[in-house]
């Protein structure tokens, strides 16, 4: 055992030490933190604004903080790409964030100087949690890799800009930065395939330990490396025991990975997210990933089921209750307020405050009143998958409303890595998950506004295709698993046809 190793157990259960108290103290930490954005922002223009200097407690928040996407905070954010200081937050941003936006076009999400170094600690402190309680230390002695955006950043005005993997590649600790691969190089490369053909060369003779990004890419990568080698990852890589994921839910890959790698391993889910760092797995035995209470974000939620009425009810964490489907809202030290991500989540636990991402708000299927969200489809795919064993490499969910003859039906566009062994046995058994997951679904089958779902299958790579198409392969990116309209749906099928 090296010495890095050997010294790594204790620190962990020190680091795990000290967040237990933030941990087990998480609504007074968040009443704090409230206070003290406020406090710190107050003369800022944005504060000035909302008379931050009259907020004293949680109800005066409310009413003078609106609930916000990004449309609502454009003008904040150009006065800062025009070159004004103290706008949404003391100071200028370190780093714009750019991320794919909807009618905005591109959106630029401020980091600051306060709110960078928790992206780190919170992706550190994942890994020391793993380590405290496993003891498996053997993970620091070999090589990391984590699939990520270019950190090529360009300027926007004067604030060096970026997508959010490629700004923390600048911040790893030097301490891991012997281990950690790609190259700087490699990791350059704006095409994705090229980019991942370049990480296979670099990687596939080194001793990979941890092995980390969102998994239709890892997947990508995994498939390059055995077509490379002949081999299972398990051969190529025999030390590789942990794999660090995030973005979107890891279960309808799971299957497939696991043939991929040839034996089950750990895995820790992360919530990062440009606004802020939200969450992580810190626990291999407990469901769900620990919210983040202490490190400079304030967070409110709204019940997902209220949040399109006109006065939807905002609450704090001491008003939220498991098993509730809640869009997140996020006030932050980057001068985030009342900012809809767009995210919902449900709380598993109160006790510690642990989360799933449930979903997307504008995700969903509901071009019949049965507002279908991720987590039902995810869900009763996983509970068909167990029943009649196949492996999904993508999938996504659309409404057929004018079929050219029936009734409409939800079409489920599927790229399997392993089909079923019975395709109508198998459609059967997920409707019929997704009507006890859906109420509203249920009703409509019933009564015969609906009729059973379709399924279309995608060819092999199709779903990376329709991905390149959009110019969005690789990072980041992902597909939505639901939408209420044909776009994706449509896309998908010309290029399925094409092939």
């Amino acid at each position: 055992m090296s010495l890095k190793a050997y010294l790594s157990y204790p620190f962990a259960k020190l680091i795990v030490y000290q967040n237990s108290k933030w941990k087990n103290n998480a609504v007074n930490c968040q009443k704090k933190t409230m206070l003290k954005l406020v406090d710190k922002a107050k003369n800022t223009l944005f504060g000035v604004d909302h008379s931050f200097s009259q907020i004293k407690n949680y109800s005066d928040f409310k009413k003078n903080i609106p609930v916000r996407d990004y449309e609502d905070l454009k003008q904040y954010v150009t006065k800062i790409i025009n070159g004004d200081n103290d706008v949404l937050w003391p100071g200028k941003p370190i780093y714009f964030c750019k991320t794919s936006g909807t009618t905005s076009g591109e959106k630029y999400i401020p980091i600051s100087k306060e709110s960078m170094p928790y992206h780190i600690k919170s992706a550190k402190d994942a890994i020391l949690s793993y380590i405290s309680e496993t003891r498996n230390t053997s993970i620091i002695n070999g090589k990391m890799i984590f699939l990520q955006g270019s950190p090529v950043l360009s300027k926007t005005g004067t604030i060096l800009t970026g997508r959010l993997s490629g700004i923390v590649a600048h911040h790893i600790p030097a301490y891991l930065k012997k281990n950690r691969l790609p190259s700087f190089k490699a990791n350059s490369i704006d095409d994705w395939e090229l980019k991942v053909d370049a990480i296979v060369e670099e990687t596939v003779a080194e001793n990979m330990s941890i092995i980390s990004g969102i998994p239709p890419w890892v997947q990508m990568y995994f498939e390059k490396l055995r077509k490379k080698t002949g081999g299972l990852i398990k051969d190529i890589f025999p030390n590789f025991n942990l794999f660090i994921y995030g973005g979107v839910n890891f279960e309808p890959y799971k299957k497939t990975f696991e043939n991929i790698i040839g034996k089950k391993i750990a895995g820790i889910e992360l919530y990062p997210a440009s606004e802020g760092f939200i969450a992580y797995q810190d626990s291999q035995k407990e469901e769900g990933m620990l919210l983040c209470v202490n490190h400079g974000i304030f967070y409110e939620f709204i019940e997902s089921e209220d949040f399109f009425n006109k006065n939807p009810k905002r609450i704090d964490l001491s008003e939220v209750k498991v098993g509730i489907n809640y869009v997140i809202i996020l006030n932050t030290n980057a001068g985030l307020w009342g900012y809809n991500i767009g995210d919902t989540v449900k709380f598993v636990s109160v006790n510690p405050y642990r989360i799933i991402v449930s979903g997307r708000i504008k995700h969903f299927t509901s071009a019949f009143g049965e507002h279908v969200i991720a987590e039902e489809v995810e869900l009763s795919l996983k509970k068909t998958i167990e029943k009649l064993p196949a492996s999904i490499n993508e999938f996504h969910v659309s409404p057929q409303v004018q079929p050219e003859k029936g009734l409409p039906y939800h079409e489920w566009l599927i790229e399997f890595e392993k089909k079923p062994e019975n395709n109508l046995e198998f459609k059967k058994l997920l409707d019929e998950n997704l009507q006890n997951q859906n109420s509203y679904y249920k009703d409509l089958i019933q009564g015969s506004v609906l009729q059973g779902l379709q399924i279309t299958i995608i060819k092999k790579n199709g779903f990376r295709k329709y991905m390149k198409t959009i110019g969005r392969l690789g990072g980041q990116n992902k597909v939505p698993r639901l939408s209420n309209d044909r776009k994706i749906a449509d896309t998908l099928k010309e290029i399925n046809e094409d092939e």
